[in-house]
């Protein structure tokens, strides 16, 4: 089971939608924005790929934050809050691919993973 979470405007998420599609695999897309982001699988992601890989610290949204909530981030309960809070700053699209998680998209290291 392949499911594809990210927000469906993002340029990068339509890019991976594209190549999944191209390459003909099965898969469910989550919309973190209108679905949300239970805190159990954020704990899940933060503690297979870690909250630096998660966290996306160059986008616009996380520097329109403030310093109390960029502080948030420091520690991994806070982190979830933000995250819940503010889905933008999740790096996208993250990809669990049978239990194996990805973040962000590179057809190159897809091409890999998947053995296309």
């Amino acid at each position: 089971m392949i499911t594809l979470y990210g927000i469906p405007n993002c340029d990068t998420v339509k890019k991976a939608r594209q190549w999944l599609t191209a390459q003909q695999l099965d898969f469910t897309f989550h919309d973190f924005k209108k679905q949300g982001v239970d805190a159990a699988l954020l704990g899940h992601w933060i503690g297979e790929i870690g909250l630096d890989k998660l966290i996306n610290r160059a986008g616009t949204t996380w520097r329109a934050l403030s310093d109390a909530e960029k502080a948030q981030a420091a520690n991994v309960d806070g982190a979830i809050a933000l995250l819940q809070a503010k889905p933008s700053i999740i790096k996208r699209p993250v990809l669990d691919n049978a239990g194996k998680l990805s973040v962000g998209f590179k057809a190159e290291q897809w091409q890999e993973a998947f053995g296309k």
